[in-house]
């Protein structure tokens, strides 16, 4: 009888493994903000409270660890929108709330910015992902509040996105600017008047 050449599916992991995992990565982008991506490993391990050779059977290479790091904050700005639409109040509230989360993913991710942006081809697919996983939720929260009567602009999801992405860039390069208020100015130019 012949073998079948079909390969085996991954094995899920335990969720103990997924939250150990969780929070190495919660770790490493704390680690990354005030550090640096090029951090020692050791840093990293010992903000997750785990050895090294933890960090590296998850993540052999410093660069799998970037691109995982980046791919967690992305999937938690996505997995936030529906949560807090469900969780606030009003619509308008859980897109405040949402514009906020996003504003200190962009400030605190200035540090991955030139890594992302070499030549290693590795990175590429990351700015895919980004907008794959978090212009939906942005334009499901702006549909949501405009439905509801709070936000009157027709602006989509892209475009809002871009617009804070513009003001947040400026964050790095001035120590008086203030990237979240300007922001804060942006979204309550959306809320209608009444």
């Amino acid at each position: 009888m012949p073998k079948s050449t079909t390969p085996a599916p991954p094995r899920a992991k335990r969720a103990d493994a997924r939250r150990n995992e969780k929070s190495l990565l919660n770790a490493a982008a704390e680690v990354f903000v005030s550090s640096g991506v090029e951090a020692p490993i050791r840093d990293i391990a010992k903000a997750a409270g785990v050895g090294t050779a933890t960090i590296y059977r998850h993540f052999p290479t410093r660069a799998e660890l970037i691109i995982a790091v980046y791919r967690h904050q992305v999937d938690a700005l996505a997995e936030d929108g529906p949560r807090l639409l469900r969780e606030t109040d009003n619509a308008y509230d859980a897109l405040r709330t949402w514009v906020d989360r996003f504003v200190d993913f962009l400030v605190t991710k200035h540090g991955l910015a030139a890594v992302l942006q070499s030549t290693d081809t590795c990175f590429d697919p990351l700015h895919d992902y980004f907008l794959d996983g978090v212009v939906p939720v942005c334009s499901h929260l702006l549909d949501a509040a405009r439905e509801s009567g709070e936000v009157t602009s027709e602006i989509d999801g892209i475009h809002l996105m871009r617009a804070i992405g513009g003001l947040c860039a400026g964050a790095t390069d001035a120590h008086d600017y203030d990237a979240r208020a300007m922001v804060d100015l942006l979204v309550t130019g959306l809320r209608a008047r009444v």
